[in-house]
């Protein structure tokens, strides 16, 4: 699998001033957007309000008619301990080596609820509540539902919807906007305008609030 820019471990709140745009920022960075072999592998199932966080991003993701890229795993197919290793083990076979975003809830300090994090490397799905999953994605992204530690299938099962909904809708944004933004840096380049400082204002950022 492949890696791209630098050394990438940074996260965003997702009730921050601005997270869309940093999230977004951190999406345009570091993601391969020119790659056709793109992947966005949303993990998780839909039968626990905290482990659903991929599933309601893939269905989110799935639902944008402008964004072109492959996603595995949504409320009505999800992504999950059953299917997982098959999914990856197809995934490896393919004839050229797919770029893969992996997207799942996990669990952490109470202090860090609600942290968006990314990361260069893949995820070990399941590792919260003792699951030996098979480690998938070039790219990490994980949002910190609930806290970790003890009884975590428990934890998982009663958090609250709202917190994984409003999560897993600012990462598929972030990634739509990001998209958008990448779309916008090539028209730019392409026609040898370097002011790219107006962007929001050109993709029209104050839909995505």
């Amino acid at each position: 699998m492949q890696k791209v820019n630098e050394t990438l471990n940074a996260s965003v709140h997702h009730e921050q001033t601005g997270a869309l745009w940093h999230l977004s920022d951190l999406f345009l960075q570091h993601v391969p957007f020119d790659n056709e072999q793109l992947i966005f592998c949303c993990i998780g199932t839909d039968r626990s309000t905290g482990d659903a966080l991929g599933p309601l991003t893939g269905s989110f993701l799935s639902n944008f008619h402008s964004f072109p890229f492959e996603v595995i795993g949504t409320l009505e197919n999800p992504l999950h301990a059953i299917n997982l290793a098959s999914t990856v083990e197809e995934i490896q076979q393919r004839p050229t080596a797919p770029f893969v975003i992996a997207i799942d809830a996990c669990l952490g300090n109470e202090k860090n609820i609600g942290q968006i994090i990314v990361q260069d490397g893949p995820l070990f799905p399941g590792k919260a509540v003792k699951k030996e999953l098979p480690p998938i994605g070039d790219i990490s992204v994980k949002g910190i539902v609930n806290v970790g530690g003890f009884m975590e299938m428990l934890v998982l099962q009663n958090t609250r919807l709202n917190v994984t909904y409003s999560m897993s809708n600012k990462i598929a944004r972030a990634l739509l906007l990001a998209w958008q933004r990448h779309l916008l840096k090539k028209k730019h380049n392409a026609n040898d305008n370097a002011d790219y400082n107006n962007a929001r204002q050109q993709i029209g950022y104050s839909n995505f609030r």
